[in-house]
């Protein structure tokens, strides 16, 4: 307590000190507390940053999406290329083997391996 009435003695003696005080205080609210804080500000234009760069991925693929539509609408050949390798589409003379590294379990009808005994 002793302490406490020391700071209080010293703040309200010197000539200035308190209008010193309440601008600590001020800058320390304006700072660090609130949502239009120096902080907040940061977090801010961290996101923005973010955003920026998201919309730089989106927009090129974006573009590489309109170069694919032009080359599909001028481009006959390039219709043919994409209608065979996405939706496994042929000719009539034609046979499609699909090959595939994923690890699937052939179908196994139990019924068919069962025995009456």
């Amino acid at each position: 307590m002793k302490k406490l009435k020391y700071v209080w003695s010293f703040i309200v003696g010197v000539r200035y000190m308190k209008y010193i005080v309440v601008l600590v205080l001020g800058f320390v609210l304006i700072g660090f507390v609130g949502s239009n804080s120096v902080l907040a500000h940061l977090d801010y234009k961290q996101r923005i940053s973010e955003l920026r760069d998201e919309i730089a991925v989106f927009d090129a693929a974006y573009n590489r999406s309109q170069q694919q539509i032009n080359q599909l609408r001028h481009n006959p050949k390039a219709m043919e290329r994409i209608a065979r390798e996405r939706y496994f589409m042929k000719h009539d003379d034609e046979d499609i083997f699909v090959l595939s590294d994923d690890e699937r379990q052939p179908y196994a009808n139990p019924a068919a391996n069962e025995t009456v005994e």
